[in-house]
């Protein structure tokens, strides 16, 4: 038996790892990497492994960056089967269909400006002396249809009559459609066979609706080995969730090999009671500028904590009522979902809501926006608000367009509330805004780049980390040191470079065994 370590090795997102027995290739999350646009998509495009070689696939839980590429394994050869939560499986019916629409959406909208573009310039080298407004709405006329929606088939003629190089999507709807037809959704602490010889149990790990630790066990002639993979870690004492597992069945407590994440392997998080008086801090302070907030949040998890937060304010008064928008059709879905699964809620939300016979995620001033002319409306809305948009690392969707029409102005916010991978524009926004603050905000505002223009960052940046469901150092130490389980091994992944190195140290410095492996590194644990 030996593990491969293909993704979110000394980086956060691209989940992927394989466990090979004599007979088997099992698949541990099958994530999609989010960072530079050109990056990303180098690395997703080409899969490490021909897919038909893959037995089955073990999901820790839905956000893309587990999931992501799951529709490309199902399309190119794979004929086994995706164990995960009924609830992962669940969310999964809407995020990869949202996934793939994104990619359709943002290729169709660059191959749009593409297109714009070069005939923009044809028009002005021809003697043509129309104004440029006047040759803009020329083109839009040939290239749109009606205001919101673009004439693709007229965008792809041109662009083959140009010789321009498109931007494709990696995967369809129908190819996300057809990954959905894949999914077994099991409970927690069930084994469930998923191979010759392997089996796997599913616990909670606190992290999002769904999300599992996976045990893994094999026995050979005798001769056992066990992988512990954690997915991503949850916080402990975080309303909605029950807190990660520490209490793991007998026959489940001896682990040759814990794969562990490590996001904030050197880094604390503000304590979980902190949240609300931050996030109450930050709303008055915007409202107090005349000023709206903007929260790039994933649609699934992040959202729907905020609405959590956010109503708790507005039941005891501690904040102006203002008009809340969630502008993601898929939030409203998943929040959907949420309500499916009461049955992975924690005591405390069961009493503050449910047993008053409120729903915790909705209240009178919330609004979900589903259609694009919905969408565009709001951007042009002057009157204080909260909208929470996807995607939360800032890396496509609406949330694009919201920023290119807020970032500018000084009395709105940006508040950051979880983890912005590196070369993300997420993460640039919030370097770049902590930056300008730190000069005092006077000066020159720094200019970010996004859908092929640059505008500048003069809205103030806040970051909450707290709201991160990420356990920190000292909760995934807790992890190690408090569960039942008898660890032998430890190989820390997705987490950048610094972090995981930190906390690979504090984890040697403890006594523990630890490996941080690098991109395909194989690591041999017999039989």
């Amino acid at each position: 038996m030996h593990v491969t370590f293909y993704g979110a090795v000394r980086e956060v997102t691209g989940s992927m790892h394989m466990i090979t027995t004599h007979q088997n290739n099992i698949l541990l999350d099958c994530g999609m990497y989010q960072g530079r646009r050109k990056d990303a998509d180098r690395k997703n495009r080409v899969m490490p492994f021909d897919p038909a070689i893959i037995s089955n696939v073990i999901l820790s839980h839905a956000h893309i960056d587990h999931s992501g590429r799951i529709p490309m394994l199902t399309k190119d050869g794979f004929k086994g089967r995706i164990i995960t939560t009924r609830a992962t499986a669940d969310t999964c019916e809407y995020l990869l269909p949202d996934s793939a629409h994104i990619q359709e959406s943002d290729a169709n909208y660059l191959n749009y400006k593409m297109v714009r573009k070069i005939l923009s310039k044809i028009k002005s080298g021809s003697g043509n002396n129309k104004n440029d407004k006047e040759r803009v709405k020329e083109i839009q006329k040939i290239l749109k249809k009606g205001k919101y929606n673009l004439n693709l088939e007229v965008i792809n003629e041109l662009a083959e009559e140009y010789h321009l190089e498109t931007v494709l999507p990696m995967y369809s709807m129908k190819d996300a459609n057809q990954a959905l037809t894949f999914f077994d959704g099991v409970p927690y602490k069930q084994p469930v066979v998923v191979g010759n010889n392997v089996m796997c149990t599913l616990y909670d790990a606190g992290h999002i609706l769904g999300s599992a630790i996976s045990i893994i066990k094999t026995n050979n002639n005798g001769k056992r080995r066990a992988v512990c993979f954690t997915g991503d870690i949850g916080r402990f004492g975080k309303p909605i969730l029950e807190d990660p597992t520490l209490n793991f069945a007998e026959d489940d407590r001896d682990i040759d090999l814990l794969i562990m994440e490590s996001t904030y392997g050197n880094r604390t998080h503000e304590p979980v009671i902190d949240m609300a008086p931050h996030l109450k801090k930050v709303i008055n302070d915007t409202v107090e500028r005349g000023g709206s907030l903007l929260i790039p949040a994933f649609a699934f998890g992040r959202t729907q904590e905020l609405l959590y937060f956010i109503h708790e304010l507005y039941n005891n008064n501690e904040v102006p009522r203002i008009p809340v928008y969630v502008d993601s059709p898929l939030a409203t879905k998943i929040t959907k979902v949420f309500g499916e699964h009461p049955e992975m809620y924690d005591v405390e939300t069961h009493e503050d809501f449910l047993r008053k016979g409120d729903n915790p995620f909705m209240f009178n001033q919330l609004h979900f926006t589903s259609s694009v002319q919905e969408s565009m409306d709001l951007m042009r809305e002057q009157k204080p608000h909260i909208v929470i948009s996807a995607s939360g690392m800032c890396e496509a969707g609406r949330i694009l367009h919201h920023l290119r029409n807020k970032m500018h102005d000084p009395k709105n916010t940006i508040l950051v509330v979880g983890y912005m991978a590196q070369h993300t524009l997420g993460r640039r926004i919030l370097e770049q805004g902590q930056l300008y603050a730190e000069s005092g905000r006077v000066g020159k505002a720094p200019r970010l780049r996004m859908l092929n223009k640059e505008y500048p960052l003069k809205a103030e940046v806040v970051k909450i980390g707290g709201f991160s469901a990420h356990g920190d150092k000292n909760e995934m130490l807790r992890f190690i040191e408090k569960s039942n389980l008898k660890i032998k091994k430890i190989a820390l992944v997705h987490g950048d470079e610094d972090q995981t190195l930190a906390f690979a140290d504090t984890l040697k410095s403890k006594g523990h065994d630890v490996m941080v492996p690098k991109v395909g590194e194989t690591l041999d644990l017999g039989i």
